[in-house]
């Protein structure tokens, strides 16, 4: 029997300055115990997720601000940093990345804190942390996340292609990793051609950052033992004739997320709070360069040091909603239906809480307190 963590949930209502929601964070802040975590002259992290260019669903810089106003009123020194991408695009290397942050809106005016990217110039600046769990002995993290003294981490709770839903887990497993610890979680998954749907346009050879896909006369190939498995060719395909087997490969993808996430947060024990923002809840990661149209409304914001029981109150207040018509939703539109899965139907999203609560990272039971 897991012992139910505390999640404080701030709703959207507001009525007066005390009840905004850059309020609503400081508040949540100081109710979840955020100060307790961190010590005098700590170096510590807010990891968040800058958006890949094109996209506008990632946590607004001014929300990031509360966080660090509240960090240095606590006499830590906060610096807001992410990891490059393992696939191509405006993050993949600390110039591109940190010019994407800065066009978003993450510059020093805006969150008055220095942006550092963890993993270095070209993500080789790297960390191996011993975990001793089923699929890794040992992860590979950005150097500095592991340096950092205490880390706050600010998520942006969504669906995701492969992991069913991405929140305060997810943001730690791939956010922290730099691109050999993104490959290495990949490495239950190979995309592979349907040749009947193939019908040669190219797109996937273009995309691919490694050079695993070829058009080999009227139809792609992709070398697997080439291939990282960053999905972009399954993105881009017109006809989805790049797939995966979801059946056996994701669970043991979503155990090795979660074993990255356990890692990410290794020896910083009583050390890390986590805030998931249900604001923008799309269908797809902030990783691709569009945001979708939100699949229910917006619902609050949730604060606990627990990430476990942080994203298992996020799913259940997501899927307590009605889903928007018009959105990514192929059903479970009604109130309590499972909205993931009704974006992403292949993919049971909650294997990522079941195995954690296993390897002991948290509980999903937790008791929700309203402030």
């Amino acid at each position: 029997m897991h012992t139910a963590s505390k999640v404080y949930f701030a709703n959207l209502r507001a009525q007066n300055p005390r009840d905004n929601k850059i309020s609503k964070i400081q508040k949540l802040f100081d109710e979840a115990g955020f100060v307790e975590l961190l010590g005098v002259d700590d170096l510590t992290a807010i990891k968040v997720h800058f958006g890949e260019y094109g996209n506008d669903g990632y946590i607004n810089p001014v929300f990031v601000r509360q966080v660090v106003e509240k960090i240095r009123a606590a006499g830590a020194k906060p610096f807001v940093t992410d990891t490059n991408t393992l696939y191509s695009g405006s993050r993949h290397n600390a110039v591109d990345h940190l010019t994407t942050a800065i066009e978003h809106g993450f510059d020093y005016s805006v969150v008055r804190a220095p942006l550092i990217i963890s993993d270095g110039l070209r993500s080789q600046n790297i960390a191996e942390v011993e975990i001793r769990q089923k699929h890794f002995k040992n992860v590979k993290i950005g150097s500095d996340i592991v340096a950092a003294d205490s880390m706050i981490v600010l998520s942006h709770f969504k669906g995701h292609i492969m992991a069913g839903f991405g929140g305060a887990i997810k943001n730690l497993a791939m956010g922290c990793a730099p691109a050999a610890g993104k490959r290495d979680q990949h490495y239950p998954t190979s995309p592979h051609v349907i040749e009947e749907k193939c019908i040669a346009c190219g797109k996937c050879v273009e995309i691919c950052p490694v050079g695993a896909a070829s058009l080999e006369g009227e139809v792609s190939r992709i070398d697997p033992g080439v291939c990282v498995s960053c999905g972009q060719c399954m993105e881009v395909c017109p006809e989805s004739a790049i797939d995966l087997d979801w059946e056996h490969d994701i669970p043991e993808f979503l155990e090795c997320l979660t074993e990255y996430a356990y890692g990410a947060v290794k020896g910083k024990e009583g050390r890390v709070g986590y805030i998931n923002f249900l604001l923008k809840i799309t269908p797809d990661c902030d990783c691709v360069p569009w945001s979708d149209a939100q699949i229910v409304p917006d619902i609050g914001i949730l604060a606990s040091t627990d990430p476990v029981a942080l994203d298992q109150a996020s799913y259940d207040l997501v899927n307590r909603q009605k889903g928007l018509v018009g959105s990514a939703l192929h059903c479970n539109h009604e109130a309590g239906a499972d909205k993931f899965k009704g974006a992403w139907p292949k993919v049971d999203g909650t294997h990522q809480l079941e195995y954690a609560e296993k390897i002991g990272f948290g509980s999903r039971d937790y008791e929700l307190i309203e402030i």
